[in-house]
């Protein structure tokens, strides 16, 4: 298992993981292509204990994760810079989860609706007056290229979680 190299920083609060994955909204996608990482940030929901994002079905995405779908999953928030007496001690404010497995493209049509129904929910709660059903995603095709859309499960094989907190008065005041 990966484990943090700065104990300190160590977050080993489950309630906290839980309540951080579920709030923030993108993630960076790390995946393994030949000659060089290939990362790419995406939307993406926490249900069930998974990750799920969805994509158009084709694409530089597609292919790396069709070719070998072992990824790194990372979700950061930074707050700001924590002020130090002594500058070289001054640093950043954050909290991170890193998650560690396979990218499934999920192909059960109610477990994919639901993860879209998701995704709707926590980026436009309440824009649209129906759900989403199975029969409309089955039919859906992206306007860029005419494929189906495709939703992706990332299920933890390994997790962990930094964080630095600060009270906010020890932090730089933005511009």
């Amino acid at each position: 298992m990966n484990q943090v190299s700065y104990v300190k920083r160590n977050c080993t609060d489950q309630q906290k993981i839980e309540s951080f994955l579920l709030q923030e909204r993108t993630g960076v996608l790390g995946m393994v292509s030949g000659t060089y990482p290939y990362t790419v940030p995406v939307n993406y929901v926490w249900h069930n204990g998974s990750i799920y994002f969805h994509g158009m079905g084709s694409g530089k995405k597609e292919e790396i994760l069709s070719q070998n779908p072992l990824v790194c999953f990372t979700i950061y928030k930074e707050h700001g810079t924590a002020t130090d007496p002594v500058p070289c001690h001054a640093d950043t404010a954050y909290m991170s989860v890193m998650i560690f497995g396979k990218a499934e493209k999920v192909t059960d049509l109610e477990e994919a609706t639901v993860a879209l129904q998701k995704v709707l929910d926590k980026f436009m709660p309440k824009y649209y007056p129906h759900p989403l059903t199975s029969t409309l995603i089955e039919k859906y095709r992206s306007g860029m290229d005419g494929n189906p859309v495709s939703v992706y499960r990332i299920t933890p094989q390994e997790m962990t979680a930094k964080e630095n907190s600060v009270e906010a008065d020890q932090l730089v005041p933005r511009a």
